[in-house]
């Protein structure tokens, strides 16, 4: 007699149908978004310039209390996001795909995924809050230090050779197998209990691996400006082949000997 096959099985390609198509709309939507805020008078708050001088981010900044911080902030976490969704998201496709299999029979199966990428987006945008703090700690030493805003390059030069050296180190590769072997994390981390939490805390668990293994390369955007659409796709197709390609991991050395390179030359350049 042959076995009937269970719920989760008959109805996995009906959920995919569906949520594959939400996951795309959802990229689709940020990079639409990204592309209008560049287009539009706003489009250099997508930098990391000063914004509090000038223009409807000054009159906010002078009006809400403790605005010189609260609203670059604002509008520096509005951005990270819009860039995280657009250039992350089609790089966990493996894992929203294992996990949507996993929990399809659960009747809170969409809201598990939700939780899931939740957990994943609160890890890139706590990545994104420091990168921030950073940078205006960065601007304000430049601001200090007349001889280090004469060679601001250099900043430039040590960002992009600090991605190159990365592509060498074994944490790079550590993090990168994890995000290469979705189904493996998900099966090893996912109990099924406390689903609310646990599907949140995934997200966030394999978002940390994400952060350790891209972390350097979404720091080049500080070096090639975050308002570049045509570097964010660039970069966002370099971590989607890393992560998702078979042969995606040997692109990891000549991509830290391009950046080295890149940085060398620069060096010259400017000296």
């Amino acid at each position: 007699m042959t076995p009937r096959a269970g719920p989760a099985l008959t109805s996995a390609p009906r959920h995919q149908r569906v949520f594959l198509p939400v996951l795309a709309a959802l990229v689709g939507l940020a990079w639409v978004a990204l592309w209008t805020w560049t287009r539009s008078p706003y489009g250099r708050y997508l930098e990391h310039g000063d914004w509090t001088k000038s223009g409807p981010a000054a009159f906010l900044c002078s009006v809400v209390p403790a605005g010189d911080v609260v609203v670059p902030m604002a509008l520096y976490a509005v951005a990270w996001i819009l860039m995280t969704a657009a250039m992350m998201l089609p790089t966990t496709l493996p894992l929203f795909n294992a996990f949507d299999r996993l929990t399809v029979g659960r009747p809170d199966h969409g809201y598990l995924l939700l939780l899931l990428g939740l957990g994943y987006m609160t890890v890139w945008g706590a990545f994104g809050l420091l990168a921030h703090a950073l940078h205006w700690a960065m601007l304000s030493l430049l601001a200090r230090v007349p001889l280090l805003a004469w060679h601001g390059w250099m900043i430039g030069v040590a960002t992009i050779a600090l991605a190159g050296a990365f592509q060498f180190s074994s944490l790079k590769y550590r993090c990168l197998e994890k995000c290469r072997t979705p189904l493996s994390f998900v099966i090893e981390h996912w109990h099924g209990g406390h689903q609310a939490r646990h599907a949140f805390a995934l997200g966030a668990h394999h978002g940390l691996f994400c952060v350790g293994c891209c972390w350097a390369l979404m720091l080049l955007m500080f070096a090639l400006g975050t308002g570049s659409l045509g570097w964010m796709l660039l970069l966002a197709a370099v971590m989607a082949i890393e992560k998702n390609v078979r042969w995606g991991r040997h692109l990891s050395t000549p991509l830290g000997i391009a950046l080295l390179s890149w940085a060398v030359i620069l060096a010259v350049t400017h000296v």
